[in-house]
């Protein structure tokens, strides 16, 4: 959740990536329209260097002369923020950024801000930011100052440091500790596994794909359905629910490889938080309506009502008679699909915890997921419950959660696979996988993927999708990404068989042994059952 063009990466790019914004526009502020000057100040110490400086920083990454004396201040991540430039959709960006300044965490974050520019106030911030947006959607450290309103600008290069370490901090932290994340999975056993077959490869039977439209009446909503079947099927049935601003066909390889197995899939489309959605409300929206926090109760009931109209055509129809075995479910979830696939498999939302959560966070602390799971606190409970007895197992891929559950998750007793991508931009690794893992209660299995990030695990048609132009963070996607791909085909398909009378053939492919085997150069794969010592502290 550190996390375009219209679509997950792009609200990412606004909602998420605004914190990042707003600090790289602290971290080092550039040339404005008439600003010559930028006046570093470090306690009794002011230094003046010409804006022309910053530039050339920014164009040849040498340090020029001028800024020296500040060089132990100019490590590569603030070298990275000095140069980076974000991409904002202007057809919502500017509503958008009245919406957030008029908040209280806008508020807090022109507050953050100016003490990192002392000479500055909110209504210059303000003005800037918003003639900065009409201008370009190029958002830059340069191009903020070549419209802040001062011929000289003040940086007050403590507050200025202080202010970096609180950027999207969970992520920061989690990339800090990925060495000791490698190690402390690592499969020290030496076992040798010498599988009979390989679960990453297509299975035998041919895959039908239809598609069709359900519509709930009691909530006037209409639910696209993907559904992968083959001719000879068994086992459980198999839903998947997409991220934020996604769609059901960001998984569709996964789909694929199961049905390919016999396994049925029905992949769901949520109609108030998939891409379309955002796209139409991208004219006049405002920050609430990002993500509605309906969303976080309509999505779980999405998928029992979807699960209540599968029975009823499994006896209806006779092509599908059979193939929807909705007493035993397997879901799946992807980041926001994630939280569904949770609420429904037990945890209550958790909204008193969370409220305080947001309130307490600093917004330019806040990770992409951070921005989205704050939605909910507008729901008027204190706890909410999904709970579907039908589901019987859950995979979470990068999943949202965070404190969206509070101390719930311990609520689930089904057997649970969460996989977690330690350069994972959008939703941190500690705060949205690790401290939740370790309060399941019930079979419980982690797959970390050393080097991925929350698009790994995504099709391969979605890279030249508005879906996979993501500019705000860093993404292992199409090619690079197909170990990922591969792990996922593997794992799912053996969790999905532990609810099968074929489960102790699958049973290797669950081994962090079998699971390293499948690591590649960047991409390095652990398993574990829970956590060792050295992660479980990872707080």
């Amino acid at each position: 959740m550190k996390f375009l063009k219209l679509l997950s990466p792009f609200v990412f790019n606004v909602v998420g990536g605004l914190s990042p914004i707003l600090l790289s526009l602290v971290v080092g502020v550039s040339p404005t329209l008439s600003a010559e000057n930028v006046v570093l100040k470090a306690g009794l110490l002011h230094h003046t260097i010409p804006v022309e400086d910053l530039q050339k920083l920014v164009e040849s990454k040498e340090i020029p002369h001028s800024l020296k004396a500040y060089n132990f201040l100019l490590t590569s991540e603030v070298k990275q923020i000095l140069s980076q430039n974000f991409n904002i959709e202007p057809l919502i960006a500017e509503q958008f950024l009245n919406d957030l300044l008029k908040s209280d965490d806008g508020n807090r974050l022109l507050k953050q801000i100016s003490q990192a520019l002392p000479d500055s106030n909110a209504s210059e911030l303000k003005e800037a930011l918003k003639l900065l947006l009409k201008q370009t959607n190029h958002l830059s450290i340069v191009n903020f100052l070549r419209v802040y309103p001062q011929e000289t600008v003040t940086i007050d290069v403590s507050k200025v440091a202080m202010l970096g370490l609180k950027m999207n901090g969970s992520f920061l932290h989690s990339r800090l500790i990925n060495s000791q994340l490698d190690e402390g999975f690592k499969d020290s056993s030496n076992t040798e596994i010498l599988p009979k077959f390989d679960p990453t490869a297509s299975g035998e039977q041919t895959v039908s794909i239809e598609t069709t439209v359900l519509y709930d009446r009691s909530r006037d909503r209409y639910i696209p359905l993907d559904i992968y079947t083959a001719k000879k099927t068994h086992g459980p049935l198999v839903i998947m629910s997409h991220g934020f601003a996604s769609d059901r066909r960001f998984l569709r390889y996964l789909a694929r490889h199961l049905a390919s197995y016999g396994i049925t899939v029905v992949s769901v489309e949520h109609p108030g938080s998939d891409i379309n959605a955002l796209i139409k409300t991208a004219t006049g929206i405002k920050l609430s309506q990002i993500l509605p926090s309906a969303e976080f109760i309509d999505r779980p009931q999405d998928i029992s009502f979807v699960l209540n109209q599968l029975t009823l055509i499994n006896k209806k129809y006779p092509q599908f008679k059979g193939k929807f075995n909705t007493k035993k479910v397997s879901m799946i979830g992807h980041s926001f699909g994630g939280y569904t696939a949770l609420a429904l498999g037990g945890a209550s939302l958790d909204l008193k915890t969370l409220r305080r959560f947001c309130q307490e966070t600093s917004p330019l602390g806040r990770s992409p997921a951070d921005w989205l799971q704050c939605a909910a606190g507008e729901l008027p409970y204190p706890q909410r419950t999904f709970k579907d007895n039908r589901i019987k197992q859950i995979m979470v891929f990068n999943p949202i959660i965070g404190e969206l559950f509070g101390d719930n998750l311990s609520q689930i007793k089904v057997p649970t696979l969460m996989l977690s991508a330690s350069d994972d931009g959008i939703t941190p690794t500690i705060a949205h996988q690790l401290k939740p893992f370790k309060q399941l209660s019930g079979e419980k299995y982690i797959v970390m993927a050393m080097g991925g990030t929350h698009m790994s695990i995504s099709d391969m048609n979605s890279i030249n999708s508005a879906m996979g132009q993501s500019t705000l963070v860093r993404e292992v996607m199409g090619i690079n990404a197909e170990p990922v791909r591969q792990l996922v085909r593997g794992v799912s398909l053996a969790f999905i068989h532990q609810l099968t009378p074929k489960k102790s053939e699958y049973e290797m492919f669950l081994t962090p042994t079998y699971i390293e085997s499948l690591s590649e150069k960047n991409l390095n794969f652990r398993l574990g059952k829970k956590l060792t010592n050295e992660c479980a502290n990872l707080d």
